[in-house]
């Protein structure tokens, strides 16, 4: 439990910067699962598309704090050559 003002201040912020943060995680973790389907299905345009979109999400989660910028690399290094093995 909190003793000071400033301390039940950080209890607070922690819990919001979580609930955004937990909201980041999980609307990236959609637009690869979106890229995953696309390459199972087989179809190499939407599985593009979707790798397009997913793109300017994952580096914003880079921005915010949210992934380690080598843990974005790597998923989208996977990712686009995971596509460009289906040709």
């Amino acid at each position: 439990m909190a003793n000071h003002k400033s301390a039940e201040k950080r209890i607070r912020r922690n819990a919001e910067r979580a609930a955004i943060n937990g909201a980041r995680r999980g609307r990236i973790r959609t637009f690869v699962k979106k890229v995953e389907l696309a390459i199972a299905s087989g179809d190499q345009d939407a599985a593009k598309s979707a790798l397009q979109a997913a793109q300017p999400e994952i580096h914003r989660g880079v921005t915010k704090g949210v992934l380690h910028r080598n843990t974005a690399a790597r998923k989208l290094s996977r990712l686009s050559g995971r596509i460009r093995a289906m040709a």
